[in-house]
């Protein structure tokens, strides 16, 4: 049964020394750290200490937001910790999930978390049908297809369809997708 902490600042001329000042005051006996941005997928320290923990453990961290990127990602970490069998402190907000008044402050937490994800989402929603009958709204132009001709034409030239994307301005896949449609309605040979 070990303490475990994770520390994290957001950018490289940031400070971990409060952080792990922190950490070590909780009797942490070992700590993970890195510098990260919170929305960066790839942490590979997160990863790693998730992995470590063992069964009777207890990560603490100092604030929520060094953990996580959202009230979901906190949730999921919180879900692959307690598959764990392990606990989940915060420092600054005396959260602990080891007792019923920490679960249910995670629990209003992730309820807090969708009602505003929800939220956000209608805003949005309401926000589009403004601009919409403003017609101002007009979506997002389908920019590939309009030039599928001009894909076809570098494609019957021998470009090939990397250097075609490249050339107009479009992703790879969608080269990919206008030939595929021009070989099934059987204008194109096969071999382009």
């Amino acid at each position: 049964m070990a303490i475990i902490g994770y520390a994290r600042v957001s950018t490289l001329d940031q400070d971990l020394t409060a952080q792990l000042a922190q950490l070590n005051a909780a009797g942490c006996d070992r700590i993970y750290k890195e510098k990260a941005s919170g929305v960066k997928q790839d942490r590979p320290e997160l990863a790693a200490m998730l992995d470590y923990v063992r069964e009777g453990d207890t990560v603490t961290v100092c604030k929520l937001d060094r953990v996580a990127r959202s009230t979901k990602h906190l949730l999921d970490i919180v879900d692959t910790l307690e598959a764990k069998r392990v606990t989940f402190k915060v420092l600054n907000i005396n959260l602990d999930t080891s007792s019923p008044t920490g679960k249910l402050m995670l629990s209003m937490l992730g309820a807090i978390g969708q009602f505003e994800r929800e939220m956000m989402l209608e805003r949005q929603r309401e926000g589009i049908q403004l601009a919409k009958d403003a017609g101002a709204y007009k979506g997002r132009k389908p920019t590939a297809r309009e030039k599928a001709a001009d894909v076809m034409q570098l494609l019957s030239e021998g470009l090939t369809k990397e250097a075609t994307a490249e050339r107009l301005g479009i992703g790879v896949a969608s080269v990919y997708r206008i030939a595929k449609d021009a070989r099934t309605t059987a204008t194109l040979p096969t071999s382009i």
